[in-house]
């Protein structure tokens, strides 16, 4: 009964964290299937957990820092961590891994944009990469925040043993996102490429052809659920910073992006597409045999 009372304590304290939660699981399971978007959301807590027992006992990786106990009979904790706290890390990183491919995979544009996404695209070095540096981005607009707890409905549930450079924050704490959200979208790309070896079948909506754009909207989302709270509780120098050094080079370069892969896509860009995901309607070219991720 406890355990069932911090559950809904949590849902209860934590509407927003909830919400990014279902779209995760959504946005995931439309695009990778159901299967790899629960493998991948047990795993990449187990991950996250991990790191953060490790950095509030020995500061690696996000530099020494300390969880404020307040609510820790009111909501889900887990040895001295907010259960939410760690799961966050899983959507967070599930989106800036979908942004990354959206950024890099081949697209086609009719009556909006189609990502020619295959598993060389997705298990890239690449697109690990690129994917870790937005995720490393995301904790740029959503610590400092984050850290102002008690001036929102967060409330304040962690500081930082010294306060760091960055309205607060050490420049550690986003070397350890970097690094962790690396591993992440790693652990992500050995789940998809594992089932995919192991021909497992999942399901997904190959008939949604805009599927492929539900984790760039989830990581648009929480920019602006961020910038909004920072800009309500009248941290403007943290909103315009945000801008300026986030919001807006991310968005040249994704649009930068766009303009370079939104030409004709290539007759072999479009069978790799199909030679992966041999049920994906293509629009204006394919029809829906069945629903099976093979």
């Amino acid at each position: 009964m406890e355990l069932f009372d911090q559950i809904v304590g949590t849902i209860i304290l934590r509407p927003y964290f909830v919400a990014f939660l279902l779209a995760y699981l959504f946005a995931c399971t439309l695009h990778l299937g159901f299967k790899r978007a629960l493998l991948f959301a047990v795993a990449g807590y187990c991950i996250a957990w991990a790191s953060e027992y490790s950095s509030i006992h020995n500061g690696i990786p996000y530099g020494l820092y300390y969880y404020i106990h307040s609510t820790q009979n009111k909501e889900l904790w887990v040895l001295g961590i907010p259960f939410m706290d760690s799961m966050s890390f899983v959507f967070l990183s599930y989106a800036s891994y979908s942004l990354a491919l959206f950024a890099l995979s081949p697209s086609i544009r009719k009556g909006g944009i189609y990502l020619l996404e295959n598993n060389t695209i997705r298990h890239s070095m690449k697109v690990r990469i690129l994917g870790a540096l937005l995720f490393m981005c995301l904790d740029v607009i959503i610590d400092p925040v984050a850290l102002q707890g008690s001036r929102w409905f967060l409330g304040q549930i962690y500081g930082y043993a010294e306060r760091g450079v960055y309205f607060g924050i050490p420049l550690s704490n986003f070397i350890g996102w970097f690094v962790v959200g690396f591993f992440l979208i790693y652990a992500l790309q050995l789940i998809d490429r594992f089932l995919t070896a192991k021909r497992a079948k999942d399901y997904f909506c190959a008939a949604c052809t805009w599927r492929y754009l539900l984790g760039p909207a989830l990581y648009l989302s929480v920019i602006i659920f961020n910038l909004s709270v920072t800009f309500i509780i009248g941290e403007y120098d943290l909103f315009w910073t945000g801008i300026l050094i986030v919001l807006l080079p991310l968005t040249l370069f994704v649009l930068i992006q766009r303009v370079r892969l939104d030409k004709p896509a290539p007759d072999k860009a479009i069978e790799a597409h199909l030679r992966d995901f041999p049920e994906a309607v293509i629009p204006g070219r394919a029809k829906v045999i069945n629903l099976d991720l093979l």
